[in-house]
């Protein structure tokens, strides 16, 4: 009997010991083979939202995952977009991207994103977990090219103290009081209300907010819509404003003065429109203004500002999906959305509703305005149809054509790339 048990304990050290081996050559072989995945998004270089990427969150995920090594390449946003279509025809693409959600129909129709519905096992969990509108802008023909990292859209941001100095007491709330406010600051040295460009982003909020529309409800016919009575009205109430030296000129050329932090900063002007990452980058950028919000001046259209957000994608090229799926999971985790909701950047998933304005107060009016903001046309041909937007509009802020020829051409060529 001695000797049966003597023989099972040997038998046993022989595989405790055989157990250890293999577990000690397991994570020798894991760190070994160690998986380096790039990720390309477009966020500040300097702002808080990279800041908390790199400082927090990839250190975090790199702890949990320690055969994962995450290379972040930010890139500015005006270079993003055409540094992927320059990587498209050299196959040249990052195992992930950031990207901004007008542009996932287009990588998508390119046949260079890989379908998540079809890839990854619990997209349907990840699928019920985030909010339906921002998950909505990865579908493109009967699948799901990416999942929906943040969300956001415009308000009526402004500095309390220049609007006070500028003889205004509190935010305009229809579009009149736009109209007249605006007179009045400009007969104190400022600008009431301060755009920096004439894309849909910057323009498409007055638009809906008179009642106006981009093209029709199926996205097949401009003519008629972008260039209706609505649209041209909204237009050319901007355009006047303008004219009147009531706008800056930064609307029309970057290089026109300052820009919108720096004037709002030196109480140039009071007020933009822009998302809840200015909040942040006021509070590390210019710590001595503080800043308010508002919802969008109202029209007859209501008050409808424009959906914004970015995607996360992965690309066919990448030799690392597997290793990319999981980080795409983490980046949808509540303990990332928070960090990045810290940094400025509105959560995507449902449960994260609530503690938002715990957050920053500051989200509440960001809620109540996402409640009614419009998407841009969900189309391939977005990024074409928004240049021609752009320039158009452009036009008619110069001038050198009148608002409703500028938007009557703009229809006619958009009506064009609809096809």
């Amino acid at each position: 009997m001695r000797f049966r048990w003597t023989i099972l304990a040997l038998g046993l050290i022989v595989a405790v010991a055989t157990m250890a081996a293999t577990a000690g050559a397991r994570v020798t072989t894991t760190h070994a083979k160690t998986t380096t995945i790039t990720f390309w998004d477009a966020y500040s270089s300097d702002g808080p939202e990279v800041k908390r990427l790199e400082k927090v969150l990839i250190p975090q995920f790199e702890k949990e995952h320690p055969g994962i090594k995450v290379k972040d390449v930010t890139i500015p946003y005006d270079s993003l977009h055409q540094k992927l279509i320059t990587a498209v025809a050299g196959s040249q693409l990052p195992d992930l991207v950031r990207s901004d959600i007008i542009w996932v129909p287009e990588l998508a129709n390119l046949g260079v994103l890989q379908p998540l519905d079809t890839t990854l096992p619990d997209f349907k969990s990840i699928k019920s977990k985030v909010f339906t509108g921002p998950l909505a802008t990865n579908f493109w023909k009967g699948h799901y090219y990416g999942l929906p990292l943040d969300t956001n859209t415009r308000i009526w941001v402004y500095n309390p103290i220049a609007m006070q100095a500028a003889g205004v007491s509190a935010p305009p709330k229809t579009f009149a009081q736009l109209q007249s406010d605006s007179a009045t600051a400009k007969g104190k040295g400022a600008y009431l209300y301060a755009e920096s460009g004439t894309s849909c982003w910057n323009i498409c909020p007055w638009i809906w907010s008179n009642g106006g529309s981009i093209t029709n409800g199926t996205y097949t016919k401009a003519t008629g819509f972008l260039n209706g009575p609505k649209a041209v009205q909204a237009v050319q109430m901007l355009v006047n404003l303008y004219k009147a030296g009531q706008m800056p000129n930064i609307v029309v050329d970057s290089n026109g003065g300052l820009g919108t932090y720096d004037g709002i900063a030196q109480k140039k002007y009071t007020s933009m429109l822009d998302g809840p990452w200015s909040f942040s980058i006021f509070a590390s950028a210019y710590k001595n203004t503080q800043l308010a919000g508002t919802t969008v001046p109202a029209g007859p259209g209501g008050s409808v500002s424009v959906v914004g957000g970015e995607d996360i994608v992965m690309t066919k090229s990448s030799k690392n999906k597997t290793a990319a799926a999981e980080f795409m999971r983490f980046m949808l985790h509540s303990f990332a959305q928070t960090q990045m909701a810290r940094a400025g950047q509105m959560p995507v998933l449902k449960s994260s509703t609530k503690s938002l304005v715990k957050i920053h107060p500051y989200y509440a009016t960001y809620l109540k305005q996402i409640a009614t903001a419009k998407p841009r046309t969900p189309t391939p041909k977005w990024p074409q149809i928004d240049q021609v937007f752009q320039t158009q509009v452009a036009k008619a802020f110069t001038g050198s054509e009148t608002v409703q020829q500028a938007l009557t051409d703009a229809a006619q060529q958009v009506d064009g790339l609809l096809k």
